[in-house]
């Protein structure tokens, strides 16, 4: 497998926008004007010509980067040094914090630019794109100003800085602290240096108290915080509407041709991710996705669901390729916009939704409490799911050649059944609560008959024997019990099949593009959590570490993992992806010690 490139990337974002930036503190990728938006800056995908749109501050003699989070917030510090003594430090954040009442978040990136040591020589680059590396326009400049004109918005970069060295990419001595403000169309309404010293303070407080008020495990605390903060900056506030990553088209392996765009809402990953943010106490977040899903769901009308939204109107679901950009590392491609799973079958779906929204009629502590006509909302779906149960469709990993009757999507309807029966019960209505139940056991008979293969291990596809990581849901959604013999010889057959140098496969066989090449970190993450609900809590803990290791230098994760004796293992994926820190944090509430065992049981 060919080496590549390093995802080293940190994120930054308000829940409108979201910047990923390189170790050195250039923005390699920024979608504009919201999460799915025009990528503005693509050098990413861009192959790193200097045409591509890319944001940096270069340091002359750079001979050393380092990189970290703020403690506990959104805002990256990144430090550059030369072989000289001379130093500075690159302050990036998007702001965020509570206005008149309301959280303010606009489209803005903010740089500050401060020197730390000597006299360093800088150069700024600042060359946004539009239309997917279309088109690169030569900016307008005023008097303490730039302006790029796209096709559907302008950019603004105000800056304190002198203008004539970042129009014409001078290189100049930077003696003072400058502030770049990347933003809109219109005047900034106090200096930069005023907005970035205000603005930092907000912002930093707004993600300080936020994580304040999480629920984390004794163990693992910064690993499961910045996997929490980095949820919430794949939320879009507008709408609550959650993307699977910020990126799209980043490959699942070299040259693989395995590239999506995740820049959607799924709604498989609302059952996880509502799982992720209830046991952390996010219910705001929390409430606002589901309301998300819950539009959707309505405006879809009363037939079968698509499995995926866009977060907003606006943005189509249909697949292209973007012709002017050759993809990740150089050429790495194709880059897609919009993702083909939208048209397809994917009978998971209903379970997802139904499970999400089962919270709503137990958990006292939010303001949207499930009710009668939330039910009856809920009921079409498990008359849907009780009808797709058995039949082919695309399974979880979204085949797009060939349709079987995958064991998740069974097992997930009949969570829908199962639930509903739950919800009934706790509304007061015996009698629909007893048909549901009664279904859900018919349902859940007839797919274990068809589940178990001739080895005694659980198969994803119902009447065959096919090795997938998805039936180590299973015991978490209730379906079979993970002591039972089936599940431990389940579990024995991914050891034996699946798991690779402590990181699991999602399956064993080829697919529409050959046989996988990575591991799906969600897979690995599923096969922890599966291992201590069997009670080997030695094996979880140990694998689970093995996970933790390849995160990047800022704790964040993408969506594969490449192992091979040349090396150590590397992301690969779209980053930061969603469903593996929503993995991480459910993992480390189950494995960690309780406060009480960490703080008076220590000795």
């Amino acid at each position: 497998m060919t080496r590549g490139p390093d995802l080293n990337l940190a994120a930054i974002g308000n829940g409108a926008i979201a910047s990923l930036i390189d170790r050195q503190g250039t923005h390699l990728w920024c979608c504009w004007p919201r999460l799915d938006g025009d990528p503005v800056f693509h050098a990413l995908l861009g192959g790193g010509a200097p045409e591509n749109g890319t944001f940096a501050t270069e340091l002359a003699g750079l001979s050393e980067s380092s990189q970290s989070y703020m403690p506990n917030t959104a805002i990256v510090e990144t430090i550059l040094r030369d072989g000289q003594g001379n130093a500075l430090r690159i302050v990036d954040f998007c702001p965020r914090f509570r206005l008149y009442g309301r959280i303010f978040h606009p489209f803005m990136l903010i740089r500050r630019v401060e020197p730390l040591a000597g006299r360093p020589r800088i150069t700024i680059r600042l060359r946004p794109g539009f239309n997917y590396g279309e088109q690169h326009p030569r900016p307008s400049i005023g008097s303490n100003h730039l302006r790029w004109a796209g096709p559907d918005f302008a950019l603004r970069a105000t800056t304190d800085m002198p203008i004539s060295h970042v129009l014409h990419e001078n290189a100049f001595t930077l003696s003072r602290p400058g502030t770049l403000v990347l933003s809109v169309d219109e005047p900034l309404s106090q200096s930069p240096d005023s907005l970035y010293t205000q603005f930092l303070s907000e912002t930093r407080n707004y993600w300080q108290d936020w994580v304040a008020n999480l629920n984390v495990p004794f163990d693992w605390q910064d690993a499961v915080i910045r996997a929490a903060i980095t949820l919430k900056l794949c939320s879009f506030d507008d709408t609550g509407g959650v993307v699977a990553a910020l990126t799209t088209s980043i490959p699942e392996a070299p040259g693989s041709g395995r590239t999506w765009d995740y820049r959607f809402c799924w709604l498989r990953d609302s059952m996880f991710t509502i799982s992720a943010l209830n046991r952390l106490s996010a219910t705001r977040t929390m409430e606002t996705y589901l309301n998300f899903v819950l539009d959707n769901v309505t405006a879809a009308g009363p037939g079968e669901l698509p499995p995926l939204f866009p977060i907003a109107p606006g943005m189509k679901l249909g697949e292209y390729i973007a012709p002017c950009l050759p993809g990740y590392a150089g050429g790495d491609g194709p880059v897609r916009v919009g993702n083909g799973a939208a048209i397809q079958r994917q009978n998971d779906a209903y379970g997802a939704i139904i499970l999400s929204f089962t919270q709503f009629f137990f958990d006292h502590r939010l303001k949207l409490r499930g009710d009668l006509a939330l039910y009856r909302q809920l009921c079409p779906l498990g008359e849907i799911a009780a009808r797709v149960a058995l039949e082919p469709d695309a399974g979880p990993w979204e085949f797009r050649g060939r349709a079987r009757v995958h064991s998740f999507s069974a097992a997930m309807c009949w969570a829908a059944l199962s639930r509903l029966a739950m919800i009934a019960g706790a509304l007061g209505l015996e009698d629909e609560a007893a048909d549901w139940e009664a279904r859900a056991q018919g349902l859940r008979d007839e797919i274990l008959r068809r589940v178990v293969t001739a080895e005694g291990w659980l198969s994803g596809v119902l009447d065959e024997e096919v090795a997938d990581a998805s039936v180590l849901v299973l015991p978490d959604i209730g379906f079979i019990g993970a002591r039972s013999p089936e599940f431990s010889a389940t579990l024995d057959m991914v050891a034996r099949r699946l798991l690779h140098d402590g990181f699991v496969l999602r399956y064993d066989a080829p697919d529409d593009f050959g046989l996988p090449e990575t591991a799906f970190l969600l897979c690995s993450f599923w096969y922890v959590n599966a291992l201590a609900m069997a009670g080997r809590l030695a094996e979880a803990r140990a694998l689970f570490e093995r996970i933790l290791a390849v995160r990047n230098h800022v704790g964040l994760l993408s969506e594969d993992v490449a192992t091979s004796k040349e090396g150590e293992p590397r992301l690969w994926g779209n980053f930061p992806q969603t469903y593996s820190h929503v993995g991480l944090i459910l993992c480390a509430m189950r494995l960690s010690r309780s406060w009480e065992e960490g703080l008076w049981r220590a000795s």
